[in-house]
């Protein structure tokens, strides 16, 4: 077994002293792997430069790799050495994985080649997204991670793979790590990534780029820990980000402001914590029109969610710092929708609070009015988004909407259904819907249709004591549709969805090009449906 092992490496080694004369070599030591490196590519003092590359597989029982036309250049100009130093790498780079090369050219300390399986591949219609954009994306962010690994701090160019859209936001996405609060040391390298001349469209980058620094935005606010990311301290970061951007309003009001706008049900949630609420509305005037009807984003703000007296068990607790999940992606997705200028009026409202065990907190059986004077039964405390997101879907409809969409970390039960394959999406219209789940499927960040029956409404309208009832009759059954079907009844506007991304909130391994954590999911798909809503007219 070992002696077949090693034959690769050691045919490696031997084609490599053919290919460099011996005195480019350094010595080698006992310690290291048996391929060295040219010492005239191993200036420390040199300015670390890494290269990404991708390659297809050729597919059926044929042996070997088809360059893209980036890597095809980079061939021509390192004179035919990619194609050989691959060949004698093992022919074939599979799907996701990478092999990394020294000494190809001496503008770079390194290459990765990374593949990205059978070459032109589009929708799947089975898995609901295109599946080159998405392993372009994957590629992209082996090779950029790998090549931080192993460069520490560099730059690094990346092929644009025909789509420098999906590469720069796999690049962008696959770097990402919330280290604010480590010592410098503990840190991972800075790297900054361009797209490789002549490989793929600067456009579709620079577009990619601003979706990716979206995602990232909502990803860092999820990561924040609840002590040093309150609803204050919130609405400050949000504002200091949107502020600085053209054609943006942003407002944070207070306690005093939401008691004259009757939220009981929202101000009941607030009521448990030290921390006061703080509701954010932000406002992008894109259109040429300046009083066409907006777009209405509404995000869960929780900033922490103990459960309230409904307290939560403590394993796993400290993930619900990113309660706020909703509130993250609804700032993340307004930010790039404004640097991409999309022409269209967009709105977002944002109810930030903590939700916390203590003598003032309310109490399961206690009665909220909320702002449209219907009143609610708390029977559980742990319920809490869908309360103060009724107060904000009230409001929203002050702004005369074209649609509204709320996001929210919301039910355990969606988690249960879905996973992390997509957002459960509630929606009252099919035309809607349509948009959202046509968005999903360019993004790669898939949605799901869930049902609204009136099956889920009665259970939630059986009250004792009030008109609602905040948790269903039949306890946890079906308990993302019965959250779904509370929301409903805050709702006038004909075209409305509910987004139940709780199942999407962390990313473990399942999407390539995240790393493991927060995800800041689906904001590049809120943004790619807001252009779609801004090009039609049927809503």
């Amino acid at each position: 077994g070992l002696q077949t092992k090693m034959a690769a490496p050691v045919r490696f080694s031997r084609a490599a002293f053919e290919l460099f004369p011996p005195k480019f070599f350094l010595p080698r030591l006992p310690s290291c792997s048996n391929l060295s490196i040219p010492a005239r590519y191993c200036s420390s003092t040199a300015t670390k430069r890494g290269l990404v590359l991708g390659v297809y597989e050729k597919g059926g029982k044929e042996e070997g790799v088809r360059l893209t036309p980036g890597a095809e250049t980079f061939n021509r100009q390192a004179g035919g050495k990619l194609t050989q130093y691959i060949n004698l790498a093992g022919t074939t780079i599979k799907k996701g994985k990478s092999r990394v090369f020294y000494g190809l050219s001496e503008s770079y300390s390194a290459v990765a080649v990374v593949g990205l399986g059978a070459p032109g591949l589009g929708v799947s219609e089975l898995e609901g997204l295109h599946e080159g954009k998405d392993n372009i994306r994957a590629a992209a962010a082996t090779g950029v991670k790998q090549l931080r690994d192993i460069l520490g701090a560099s730059t690094v160019e990346v092929d644009g793979c025909s789509d420098a859209e999906a590469a720069a936001e796999g690049a962008a996405l696959g770097l990402f790590a919330y280290e604010d609060l480590k010592a410098e040391d503990k840190r991972k390298k800075p790297v900054e990534i361009q797209l490789l001349e002549d490989s793929g469209s600067p456009q579709g980058w620079a577009k990619g780029s601003l979706l990716a620094d979206g995602q990232n935005f909502a990803r860092r606010l999820m990561e924040m820990p609840a002590s040093h990311l309150t609803p204050s301290t919130f609405a400050s970061i949000t504002g200091e980000k949107l502020g600085s951007l053209s054609n943006v309003e942003f407002q944070a009001r207070d306690r005093v402001w939401a008691e004259s706008m009757k939220m009981g049900s929202y101000l009941s949630v607030a009521r448990g914590s030290e921390e006061p609420p703080v509701f954010v509305e932000v406002r992008y005037s894109g259109s040429p029109d300046s009083s066409s009807a907006p777009l209405v984003f509404v995000g869960k703000g929780i900033t922490f969610d103990t459960g309230g007296i409904s307290l939560k068990p403590p394993a796993g607790m400290d993930m619900m710092r990113g309660d706020m999940g909703g509130a993250a992606t609804v700032s993340g997705a307004i930010a790039t929708i404004a640097a991409l200028k999309l022409p269209i009026n967009v709105v977002g409202l944002i109810p930030l609070c903590e939700n916390m065990p203590s003598g003032k907190a309310t109490r399961p059986g206690d009665v909220v009015t909320a702002m449209n004077g219907k009143t609610i039964q708390v029977d559980n405390t742990d319920a809490e988004g869908r309360l103060i997101l009724a107060d904000a879907l009230c409001y929203a409809h002050s702004f005369n909407p074209r649609a509204v969409i709320d996001l929210a970390t919301l039910t355990g039960a969606i988690d249960v259904a879905l996973g992390s394959a997509a957002a459960g999406v509630f929606s009252s219209s099919s035309v809607l819907w349509s948009l959202l789940q046509d968005a999903g499927v360019s993004t790669g960040d898939r949605l799901w249709r869930m049902p609204l029956f009136n099956h889920y409404t009665k259970q939630i309208t059986h009250s004792q004591l009030a008109d609602l009832n905040n948790i269903g009759k039949h306890g946890r059954q079906a308990g993302a549709c019965t959250a779904a079907a509370f929301l409903r009844e805050f709702v006038q506007c004909p075209h409305w969805a509910h987004m139940d991304i709780a199942g999407v909130m962390e990313n473990k391994d399942e999407v390539k090009y995240l790393s493991k954590g927060m995800s800041g999911r689906p904001v590049r798909t809120l943004v790619e449906f807001t252009a779609k809503l801004a090009s039609q007219e049927r809503i």
